[in-house]
């Protein structure tokens, strides 16, 4: 089937694979993948340990992918070739990061937090799931104060041995909670 191979340095090149039980392992070395459904009918797949291990970041849309991601069409729960067209997807690629996300991203690299991974917020009565990528979304686009707060107390947090799941669900709270 034909699918797309992204790069960090937002190459796309066009593969063929066959899509089986070992397919994401023999192309990302791991078995730990994470999934993003953010192009309509398509599935990007992603290396869950490319955080820890540095690896360079970017921008697919508004999907924060790390490491390089394999991309194929997807119908329910079928894949299928690619819908897609190389030169839209190259046009939705962005390497270029703000500081707040290359130093965040480094200080998260040095835990075993997963960017995707959802967690709960409270917000009122209600539960609202979030993930950590949401987080360090909003606090990018907060005032430049706001970035340098987020920055200071996840080091604190971190040279504590806090753990970073629970900072960024705290973080997370604060956040939704401040447009109550």
């Amino acid at each position: 089937m034909k699918a797309f191979s992204v790069d960090v340095d937002g190459s796309v090149n066009e593969i063929e694979v066959q899509m089986q039980a070992n397919t994401t392992y023999t192309f990302f070395g791991s078995i730990l993948i994470d999934e993003h459904e953010s192009i309509n009918e398509h599935m990007m797949y992603s290396d869950a340990n490319a955080l820890s291990e540095k690896k360079e970041a970017y921008f697919i849309g508004e999907q924060l992918i790390i490491g390089k991601a394999l991309m194929v069409g997807r119908e329910g729960f079928t894949d299928l070739d690619v819908k897609i067209s190389k030169e839209a997807l190259e046009s939705l690629i962005q390497t270029d990061l703000s500081d707040f996300y290359k130093s965040a991203l480094a200080e998260l690299s040095t835990t075993d937090v997963n960017l995707y991974r959802t967690f709960l917020v409270s917000k009122g009565s209600e539960s609202v799931p979030l993930n950590a990528e949401w987080v360090l979304y909003t606090f990018n686009i907060a005032d430049d104060r706001t970035k340098e707060y987020f920055l200071s107390e996840l080091k604190k947090a971190l040279n504590a041995k806090e753990n970073a799941e629970t900072f960024l669900q705290k973080m997370a709270g604060l956040a939704l909670n401040a447009g109550a």
